[in-house]
């Protein structure tokens, strides 16, 4: 059950990276471009969650 638990995310960040490959070169920019793909998953989640208001809210305090 844990492999198809953490399989969606990386199936859903790779569909919307076009599942092909990272735009940069290096560990350590692939690694931040990586970063900010799981930022913008997290983010997406927790305002279907919460609902935008209350994050607006969260950020602002």
């Amino acid at each position: 059950m844990k492999f198809t638990a953490v399989e969606h995310p990386f199936g859903t960040i790779k569909a919307w990276m076009g599942a092909t490959h990272f735009l940069t070169r290096t560990i350590e920019r692939v690694s931040t471009e990586m970063s900010l793909h799981v930022l913008a998953y997290n983010m997406k989640r927790v305002i279907k969650l919460l609902g935008s208001e209350t994050v607006m809210k969260a950020m602002r305090a």
